[in-house]
């Protein structure tokens, strides 16, 4: 296959289209072109055909024709697509309303016949990729991953960036609204029973990871409805009680009323109170401790699947975060730099912080390109909107406060402190000062970088600058070092060649 992108010529985030897959599933039959770094992806291009085919498998057995037509005619126009872009890596898989269909074998026949090397998974298998996609968005994730699809409730355990004791569950969405039917009495009998091939996930401690449309849109209903400050409801974690409230809720909502919630699609609205009730009998089952919300899943997990061990190891918000900025001028060796230069007044809990303070560093030598007027306001929804992958609500906010420090005056949102402890932000906010202060020195120079050091000793904040240093000394310099003091609760001090000492608010001679 050619590909019709010239030779070093990228796209506007900085990489070709060049890995695709294409999931044939219960509700939807779905292309997903992505790009950018492996272990971050990007998404180029995402497009879906609601064909629906399996709906029809509870009762008749059967993919219906007309859905098969749909699915084949949308299969078809990916086919185009991936060849037109010249996608080399495309990934093609059939789940459970093909695998469960007395006559999947004939529409896999026909999909072959369109040029698409298909595979159709295993209810193992899908289980196994739904956990490999939230273990490459969340490293350290330990507990049971479930995925609600329109066939099937795929349900697997993870933990040390392993999955194992995965199994399928017969009770896809598409098949929940003629169980509810029958009465909450019968329903909860035979979810119950559902459930009890996989007594080894109740007795798996830790939160239930959920993956999917429809528990997206239960996410993004609970954010809305509790006014919560972002949009992206990847990493949204919520208490069991609560979870469980809202799907009380919900159970008794009209699925016309949650078309009109922003951000639900109709497919999504009708599913929802069905997928509610599911969810109120699985919190009793399983007794998760809290509940995570992932956008990453079995298509992502295809991907990670497929990447080198090495390249499994690397961190997914660096990955990210540095593939993104670099076309905006900033270096992770660079801001390697002046992490480290700032790293005196980064107290932190070890690692976790550093890598947060790296990436804010990273995004802040970003923002330091654009225009004052919008910098702030960018920086801000890169930080909180953007779907970064490898790190956690708060852990959003903490980088919000950085560049809040390292593009405007010390104060924190009040909508950051809806997201994370005060201190910790706090805290940030500093990373952001020093990160300006350096800036401001010498641009994140090398020479200024060399010939300067910022310490602490006792409750002074001292800035020390060789005899090279000392011609980029300014009143600005001055007013960003009293600042980031300030904001530390110490007192300022400039000192050159360390034998001359000299307080901050007085003009060197």
């Amino acid at each position: 296959m050619s590909s019709p992108w010239p030779s070093g010529s990228l796209d506007a985030d900085g990489a070709r289209p060049d890995r695709a897959v294409i999931d044939i599933g219960s509700n939807t039959v779905r292309l997903v072109i992505y790009c950018g770094p492996p272990r971050a992806p990007n998404t180029f291009l995402n497009e879906k055909v609601v064909a629906k085919l399996g709906r029809d498998i509870g009762e008749s057995g059967l993919i219906p024709d007309k859905a098969a037509e749909l699915a084949l005619a949308g299969l078809r126009r990916f086919r185009a697509l991936v060849t037109d872009l010249g996608v080399q890596q495309v990934d093609v898989v059939a789940t459970a309303a093909v695998r469960d269909a007395k006559n999947g074998e004939r529409f896999l026949e026909n999909v072959r016949k369109l040029g698409l090397d298909v595979r159709l998974l295993s209810g193992d298998e899908e289980a196994r990729a739904s956990a490999t996609g939230v273990i490459a968005a969340f490293p350290h994730a330990h507990g049971v991953v479930a995925d609600l699809g329109g066939g099937s409730l795929e349900l697997i355990s993870v933990e040390n960036g392993q999955d194992h004791d995965g199994q399928s569950l017969s009770i896809g969405t598409l098949r929940l609204g003629s169980l509810r039917k029958k009465g909450s009495a019968s329903f909860k009998r035979t979810v119950h029973r559902a459930f009890a091939k996989a007594g080894w996930a109740a007795a798996h401690p830790g939160p239930l990871y959920m993956v999917g449309g429809t528990w997206r849109a239960f996410a993004k209903y609970a954010m809305l409805k509790s006014g919560h400050p972002l949009t992206d409801p990847h990493g949204l974690q919520l208490p069991v009680e609560e979870a469980d409230r809202i799907a009380k809720r919900l159970v008794r909502t009209d699925p016309e009323s949650l078309r009109e919630v922003s951000g639900i699609s109709s497919l999504r609205a009708v599913a929802l109170p069905d997928a509610a009730a599911l969810m109120r009998v699985m919190l009793v089952e399983l007794a998760p401790t809290e509940l995570v919300f992932s956008s990453w899943g079995l298509r992502e997990g295809i991907l990670y699947q497929r990447l080198p061990a090495l390249a499994r190891r690397q961190d997914p918000l660096l990955a990210g975060v540095a593939h993104f900025t670099a076309p905006h001028g900033a270096s992770i060796s660079r801001a390697a730099m002046i992490a480290g230069w700032t790293a005196p007044v980064a107290n932190g809990d070890g690692a976790k912080s550093e890598r947060l303070r790296l990436a804010a560093t990273l995004l802040a030598q970003a923002a330091a390109r654009l225009e004052p007027n919008i910098r702030l306001r960018h920086a801000l929804d890169w930080a909180l909107e953007k779907r970064w992958i490898g790190i956690d609500m708060p852990g959003r906010a903490r980088l919000a406060a950085a560049l809040v420090g390292a593009c405007d005056k010390p104060a924190l949102p009040s909508e950051l402190l809806a997201l994370a402890d005060e201190r910790l932000l706090h805290e940030a906010l500093g990373w952001g000062l020093a990160i300006r202060l350096c800036r401001r020195l010498g641009g994140g120079s090398r020479i200024s970088l060399a010939s300067s050091s910022l310490s602490v000793e006792s409750e002074t904040l001292v800035l020390d600058l060789d005899a090279a240093g000392v011609e980029l000394l300014g009143e600005a310099v001055r007013v960003d070092l009293e600042t980031l003091a300030g904001w530390l609760g110490m007192s300022a001090e400039i000192r050159v060649d360390k034998r001359l000492p000299m307080r901050a608010n007085l003009t060197l001679m």
